[in-house]
């Protein structure tokens, strides 16, 4: 099999072969694979949405090393596919390198940033930490030890920026909460390691964690069912985790990553680029998933200390602190 074949598929190597254009929107996954219940599932999400509402194709591809990148960025800008939506910062500088060779082509990526975004490039950030102070109230109102956990995939900034909001969320409920926090790892492999994220989990109930959210991509998988497994609570993220173990599972910080990718195919080579948007609260592009499976482990009390504070947020009489601003967050030690 050709390069080309493995990084588009047989049918878009024949269609490039006949000298045709794809008029067709084109995701790539961040490392972690397509199916990982979390981040990347979100994406794919939103392109089966488009793809049924508009009865359109897109050209999909799962990066299995870094290296992949640059490739699948230039192979479907050659093959005429627009826009081209990415998932994950770490792609961002591919892009900035790949756009300029693109004029025609416009390109998405979701948690990236760029020092200069290039004018045919959109940029998707969200208000992680916002959304991660609400379930950190969560918590800390279901916790019977009074000690919570958080593990984070890939120790950077991003994964700081939830722990740093979960932990605001929970010592606004209880200032003196114990609060435990780990990261899986410094490589990309940390997104979709469900045997470490297990032993985390483990460890960190040996500590007396009772509640743990998870913000690690695939690797949350291991989390929630060790959590299952030991009796205790978990918090899901990015995707609506709470079927994976029903009842047990006392939410999921919602990153509506799904809206964005649908967005994007929908405006496709329409979609006003140069700039970034971002989404929080206000925007409804995080929040808090409530459903048939932890409607028995929410309390009215719950319910009703994350509408004020949800309120107060978007009204900004609630300030939830970003990692960002300081590279540094008091409430939680990583």
């Amino acid at each position: 099999m050709t390069l080309i074949q493995k990084l588009l598929g047989a049918s878009a190597a024949l269609a490039l072969s006949a000298g045709a254009v794809l008029a067709e929107p084109a995701l790539i996954y961040d490392l972690g694979g397509k199916f990982d219940k979390s981040f990347n599932e979100a994406a794919f999400n939103g392109a089966e949405r488009w793809a049924k509402e508009t009865g359109g194709t897109y050209r999909e591809i799962e990066l299995q090393s870094e290296a992949q990148r640059e490739q699948a960025l230039r192979r479907f800008a050659e093959a005429g596919a627009n826009p081209v939506v990415t998932t994950g910062f770490a792609i961002a500088s591919s892009i900035e390198e790949v756009a300029k060779d693109y004029p025609d082509t416009k390109f998405v990526n979701i948690d990236g940033w760029l020092p200069e975004i290039p004018a045919n490039v959109q940029l998707i950030a969200f208000q992680e930490h916002q959304g991660s102070y609400l379930v950190g109230m969560m918590a800390a109102m279901a916790t019977k030890t009074g000690t919570v956990g958080f593990i984070g995939g890939m120790d950077v900034p991003l994964i700081r920026h939830f722990g740093c909001g979960f932990a605001q969320g929970a010592k606004s409920v209880n200032a003196d909460i114990n609060i435990v926090a780990n990261m899986t790892g410094t490589t990309p492999t940390a997104w979709n390691d469900p045997v470490k994220g297990s032993e985390l989990a483990k460890a960190q109930i040996s500590q007396g964690a009772d509640v743990i959210y998870a913000a690690a991509g695939g690797t949350g998988v291991g989390v929630l069912q060790t959590a299952a497994d030991e009796g205790i609570l978990s918090i899901g993220v990015d995707s609506n985790q709470n079927h994976l173990h029903s009842g047990k599972v006392l939410t999921s910080m919602l990153k509506r990553v799904d809206v964005a990718v649908y967005n994007a195919m929908t405006a496709g080579e329409g979609l006003e680029t140069g700039g970034m948007t971002v989404l929080g609260l206000a925007e409804d592009g995080v929040g808090v998933a409530m459903d048939e499976h932890n409607a028995a482990l929410v309390t009215a009390e719950m319910t009703a200390a994350v509408e004020e504070a949800r309120a107060q947020i978007i009204a900004g009489d609630l300030n939830v602190v970003s990692y960002y601003e300081n590279d540094s967050c008091p409430a939680i030690q990583f």
